[in-house]
């Protein structure tokens, strides 16, 4: 599946037109019939472990609610994926609100029964925090975790003096299943600084005073 990702990532920076243009500046019709022969058959669709849904979470001008939140689209192919990415779930033009990418009937919430009795590790970005959420969902929809059956989803959170993206878990008691998960996250993000976990037990009572369960 991680091959499959990366493929699709390549194709998704490349596109092949009809025509080349010679070191003269000469075009040069393609042939296009020998080029379909010689593309490899590909199957239609590469199959996901897991669905997965996008959640939005945006504020709403004079409104009594702080945000609006609700479901955007739901994928379960490498193809799907990238046609619902490409170009509406960047960070970048979100302004501020929150992305969330979450399997598939699990909702991000403290409460919801998965998310219950779990919690999060979050690295914090000053800003363009676009690739690192890009790696991470790739990361989770590609099962690169070894314990990947752990991971509820994760969110990109956007405000005006930071970037934040949080990988949400399901068990904060297991210690080893989250160290595992917290070192394997900064790996695919290449990212150096300290991460800490925080439960959403603690958060939900000690609000910002909640201090990191585990740290990596």
């Amino acid at each position: 599946m991680e091959e499959e990702l990366k493929k699709s990532s390549e194709m998704n920076k490349n596109h092949d037109g009809e025509e080349s243009v010679t070191d003269e500046g000469e075009i040069i019709a393609g042939d296009s019939n020998a080029a379909a022969e010689a593309m490899p058959t590909l199957p239609l669709r590469h199959p996901l472990e897991h669905s997965w849904t996008f959640w939005l979470d945006h504020p709403i001008k004079n409104s009594k609610d702080k945000a609006w939140r609700g479901q955007i689209n739901t994928f379960s192919t490498v193809e799907d994926f990238w046609s619902i990415y490409n170009g509406k779930h960047f960070p970048s033009k979100l302004g501020f609100g929150a992305f969330y990418c979450f399997k598939h009937r699990i909702e991000p919430k403290w409460e919801h029964p998965i998310c219950a009795k779990g919690g999060k590790w979050t690295v914090t970005y000053s800003h363009n925090c676009d690739d690192f959420w890009l790696d991470t969902m790739l990361a989770m929809i590609g099962e690169q975790f070894h314990y990947g059956d752990e991971i509820c989803g994760a969110v990109v959170n956007i405000t005006e003096t930071h970037e934040k993206i949080a990988l949400w878990t399901k068990n904060a008691a297991n210690e080893d299943f989250q160290l595992s998960i917290g070192r394997e996250w900064k790996k695919h993000l290449d990212y150096n600084e300290t991460i800490g976990y925080i439960v959403h037990d603690d958060a939900k009572k000690l609000g910002r005073g909640a201090k990191n369960r585990y740290t990596v």
